[in-house]
């Protein structure tokens, strides 16, 4: 058994010919969509959906991802995204880093890649600045244009590590790339269990993101293999299947679409207690009261609140440690973190120690 075993059914040159016929050409904006899986899933927060309104209406157009993949703390990053395709996310992430920070977009789709290109001009003149680099590459190739080891503050991705002929690769560059204490801010559509491996060779079923749907667990290893021992999932939506042809050939699954953080730290594969609490001082643009890390650790400005090490090293050994006062050392350990998981309907998978 391999890891990546959506991708066993196709040929790695073919499934990327695949992807560019799809994205380049049989996609003309979203409205050819045949399922709401490269949709977005979640609302934008006021303060993305701002910046929304500030992106170019044909980059906007050729838009296919989702979720809404920004965390804060953003000002005078380099941010990476991978698949960015027209642009859209990196004309966002442009005005969140702001002029002193940079923004990388990667894609491999030609015709992708030339609506982004087309439009750099436009939004300096509507920003004031230009910070955005778009390159064509593969995701799981990130060296070959010259993204360097621990270069990049912020990883996204919006619905594209599901298209890669080679997650395990691409998650390895992701890691490569991050700098220490670096985050990887990730939405894509996940699936309930390994996919038969031929229906990878379906053009529409691996273009419309189920096909090569990630099963949780097969995430969880490829994440520990690199030394992630902890991501959290911020946001879940189920995936619905419009089209009855689609609905046919693989509606046996169940699909998700889920928005994942996951940051390069030396955490342990268990939550453990050493008597920590967090205390959340505000100061995050868009999170005036709270602060959410994954769907089951909100931190009420003020307020201190029990945490596991992994979580207190997510607050303090980042950039959101400005943000948080982390009390207490890890000089003794008290055993297992009693760190509960909210319920969720569908049921959650596992995607991390938390």
């Amino acid at each position: 058994m391999t890891l990546d075993n959506a991708a066993e059914g196709i040929n790695p040159a073919q499934g990327i010919r695949t992807m560019q016929e799809y994205y380049g050409t049989t996609l003309q904006s979203s409205a050819d969509l045949r399922t709401s899986a490269c949709n977005a899933a979640e609302p934008p927060t006021p303060l993305v959906a701002r910046a929304l309104a500030r992106v170019h209406d044909q980059v906007k157009e050729r838009f296919y991802g989702c979720g809404s993949p920004f965390p804060p703390a953003l000002d005078g990053i380099t941010a990476l995204d991978l698949g960015c395709g027209s642009g859209r996310d990196c004309y966002v992430l442009s005005q969140l880093v702001g002029p002193g920070g940079r923004v990388i977009g990667v894609d491999l789709t030609d015709e992708q890649i030339a609506v982004a290109r087309a439009h750099v001009d436009w939004h300096a003149k509507e920003y004031g600045y230009a910070n955005v680099d778009f390159k064509s590459g593969q995701i799981e190739c990130l060296a070959e244009i010259g993204v360097e080891d621990n270069s990049v503050d912020l990883v996204i991705s919006n619905c594209v590590l599901n298209l890669s002929v080679d997650k395990p690769q691409a998650i390895r560059e992701i890691f490569r790339v991050l700098k220490p204490g670096g985050e990887l801010y990730l939405s894509d559509i996940f699936s309930d269990r390994r996919l038969p491996p031929e229906l990878s060779k379906d053009p529409v079923l691996r273009g419309e993101c189920l096909a090569g749907a990630w099963y949780w667990e097969d995430f969880r290893r490829t994440v520990a293999s690199v030394g992630c021992m902890d991501c959290r999932a911020a946001s879940r939506t189920p995936v619905k299947i419009q089209d009855p042809d689609i609905e046919e050939k693989i509606g046996f699954a169940t699909f998700t679409s889920c928005t994942l953080r996951a940051f390069k730290l030396p955490l342990e594969d268990q939550c453990e207690d050493f008597g920590q609490v967090a205390v959340y001082s505000g100061g995050l643009a868009g999170h005036p009261h709270s602060f959410a890390l994954d769907d089951h650790h909100t931190f009420p400005r003020g307020k201190a609140v029990p945490v596991c090490g992994n979580t207190a090293d997510m607050l303090s050994a980042t950039r959101y440690a400005p943000y948080f006062s982390v009390i207490g050392e890890k000089t003794t350990h008290y055993g297992r973190f009693p760190c509960a998981q909210v319920e969720q309907d569908p049921p959650a998978p596992a995607t991390g120690c938390c």
